[in-house]
């Protein structure tokens, strides 16, 4: 549907049929991208970011596109992510709506959304799909870095893993090698949640229609209050809302509503999410991230399979605050990539924001970032 809005995304059709890990295969799919700089004429200056669980393939304005992107102060001309020096590409994950092949995508077999006959998705497919778009459809042999956060950096470790030889410098930003109990119980409340919603229907809601009147709406509102109490650090939430009470005229006059200032933030940080996101979409993803594990790749032993990796130099950063990606397990990938052969830089930030701090704390990780892109 032409919205009318600016639209910088390209499409790439994917190897048709493209097969799935969990088995399952998916005919006519495309992966969204966006790209900012040049490639050089020896294609040697390529950057790949991997995005967290709902960012689209937007990570910055550009010429087609001016509205700011996700990573707006980390990515252009004199920023850390220089693209006055690298071509810059990033992809929006297989299975978002946000313009790559999902569960709310036409399946070519039926005429109808997908839905949950979607096939069971990895992240090992994020992974494949992105590969796909740069070795095959920008005819990049070997990517200079590849950048991948929360999520995404779940999907670079299977990027790396999968694909030898394809990185030669990788940025890990606030990401694990595999998920942990605490991850697992946060996504499994969000994903039920949903499911829980008599709106949610078993997967067969108004899709594509931003006022539609089936819609799980609340799960989605929960599952969102969930991820952004988890996205944030203790120390955030009491420094900006303390114990302050909202005014009495902005009180819900229902019995148990809203009365501290911090429900309503959550409250209109969920209602502007709500409609954004396609639920389906939602849960495929959020369980393909408690799906993974580079264990499976080193006999059930992350640094066995860490080790796998092959690639010249890492920058792995975490942050202290981080309760969804403990700080441990940044230290575990430096561990594994360096004894893999990789020259490892290893930066713990102090940043209050937690989960988050790498969308908000620009200056920290810019200049983390960028001093280590200077330097390849």
């Amino acid at each position: 549907m032409n919205t009318g809005a600016p639209d910088a995304r390209r499409y790439y059709a994917l190897p048709s049929p493209f097969a799935m890990k969990r088995g399952g295969r998916l005919l006519g799919a495309q992966v969204a991208y966006e790209t900012w700089g040049r490639l050089t004429a020896a294609r040697d200056n390529a950057v790949l970011i991997l995005t967290g669980l709902s960012p689209s393939a937007h990570a910055a304005s550009n010429a087609e596109d001016p509205t700011p992107g996700w990573w707006e102060g980390m990515l252009g001309p004199g920023k850390a992510i220089d693209t006055d020096r690298w071509f810059v590409i990033c992809a929006n994950s297989l299975g978002s709506d946000k313009g790559s092949t999902c569960p709310a995508s036409i399946d070519p077999a039926t005429g109808e959304p997908y839905r949950l006959g979607f096939p069971e998705l990895a992240l090992e497919d994020v992974a494949n799909a992105a590969f796909e778009l740069v070795h095959h459809g920008l005819g990049i042999e070997r990517l200079a870095c590849l950048v991948g956060c929360s999520m995404g950096g779940m999907g670079a470790l299977a990027y790396m893993v999968l694909h030898p030889g394809s990185v030669r410098a990788h940025v890990s930003v606030d990401t694990a090698p595999q998920a942990q109990p605490f991850a697992i119980a946060i996504r499994s409340l969000q994903r039920e949640a949903i499911r829980l919603d008599p709106q949610w229907n078993g997967g067969d809601y108004d899709i594509h229609d931003g006022h539609g009147t089936r819609y799980p709406e609340m799960g989605m509102s929960i599952a969102r209050k969930l991820g952004v109490i988890t996205y944030r650090s203790a120390m955030e939430w009491n420094g900006r809302f303390a114990r302050i009470r909202l005014d009495p005229e902005k009180r819900e006059g229902e019995p148990f509503g809203f009365e501290f200032q911090v429900e309503s933030y959550l409250q209109g940080h969920a209602q502007r999410f709500v409609r954004s996101f396609d639920p389906n979409c939602y849960l495929y993803l959020s369980r393909a991230s408690d799906w993974f594990d580079i264990g499976e790749y080193g006999g059930g032993d992350i640094m066995q399979g860490l080790k796998r990796i092959q690639i010249e130099r890492a920058l792995v950063i975490g942050v202290s605050t981080d309760i969804l990606f403990p700080l441990e397990q940044q230290e575990q990938i430096a561990t594994g990539l360096s004894a893999a052969g990789a020259h490892v830089d290893f930066v713990a930030l102090d940043s209050p924001q937690g989960h988050d701090a790498f969308l908000v704390d620009i200056p920290n990780y810019s200049r983390a970032i960028g001093g280590f892109l200077a330097g390849l």
